[in-house]
């Protein structure tokens, strides 16, 4: 595959909950490392109080929204020939997958290095992740998918509750949330279906109490993987793990659960199809060998760092 000539570096605009400085060290990293390859580095952010937006980190720069439309244009003017979105946390995940889906990559032959778009889709849609994970055997949690509220009542029929509500293509777990009962799940589900942008949702049985364990993997072009490290959280599952003191490496898993869960990491990065970094959180039951795969962000994260 030829060497690109022009990158494309999306940042992660304001510093929020979920999105805070690391995000401006690896898009500076990434900018430093792509100057060293001899290409140039076409870097957009909304957030001029960041080191990746001085002069001189970047070839060049554009502080503008972070929106499909202003990309459009710059992909336009510049005619970058790759794209990088896995350095600008969420926002740079979901504008490369809005700009893959509005035609602008393909209009303008602008290729996403590392991880392809594809991959993003299955890690960020909660049904297309649940179905990949069964495809190769890896246990998850009794699940369904709602577009509406009635559909959501339904399925937590089947399911029983308590239950956890996870939007799709949302940062950080913003817009879900834990149903004890009817009215709680009329009111989460209302939520996250607007804050979905695809107003899709996935309920989930809920493990509250279970241990939360999280993997930092990466992955070559040529199917290379190593587990950097593992975390744990300080708190079990039912505390957001942003909310959570995380402990690296891991205190108080046994090597048989140490071994187990990084297989299960390495079969995971491998079906997705990741190039680059990976974080991906697993729910353990703290009395036995059991374990669930809960989510992967294809990214780089606070873990990364």
């Amino acid at each position: 595959m030829p060497k690109p000539s022009k990158v494309l570096i999306i940042g992660s605009g304001p510093i929020i909950i979920g999105q805070a400085a690391e995000f401006d060290y690896a898009g500076t990293q990434a900018c430093k490392a792509v100057r060293e390859e001899g290409v140039t580095s076409l870097l957009v952010n909304s957030n001029p109080a960041t080191i990746m937006t001085d002069p001189g980190i970047a070839d060049i720069i554009y502080i503008e929204p972070l929106t499909v439309e202003m990309l459009t244009r710059i992909i336009e003017k510049e005619r970058p020939d790759g794209l990088l979105p896995t350095l600008g946390g969420q926002t740079g995940l979901t504008l490369a997958h809005e700009l893959a889906e509005a035609g602008v990559l393909d209009k303008y032959n602008v290729r996403s290095l590392g991880t392809p778009v594809q991959t993003i889709r299955n890690a960020s849609n909660r049904e297309l992740f649940k179905r990949l994970l069964l495809s190769i055997g890896e246990p998850v949690l009794e699940s369904a998918s709602a577009t509406t509220l009635d559909e959501a009542k339904r399925a937590s029929r089947e399911i029983g509750l308590p239950l956890i509500i996870r939007p799709s293509f949302t940062l950080g777990g913003t817009g879900g949330g834990v149903a004890h009962n009817w009215e709680e799940l009329e009111a989460v589900v209302t939520n996250a279906l607007a804050v979905s942008p695809i107003h899709l949702v996935l309920l989930e049985r809920w493990v509250g109490g279970w241990k939360e364990i999280e993997y930092e993997v990466m992955r070559d072009s040529a199917d290379n993987c190593i587990t950097v490290c593992n975390m744990e959280n300080f708190d079990p599952m039912g505390v957001h793990t942003g909310d959570s003191i995380v402990i690296a490496p891991s205190q108080t898993l046994t090597n048989k659960e140490y071994q187990m869960l990084r297989t299960a990491s390495l079969k995971i990065i491998r079906a997705l199809g990741v190039e680059g970094g990976c974080n991906i959180q697993f729910a353990l039951d703290p009395n036995g060998d059991q374990y669930y795969a809960i989510e992967v962000n294809p990214r780089v994260s606070r873990s990364s760092a």
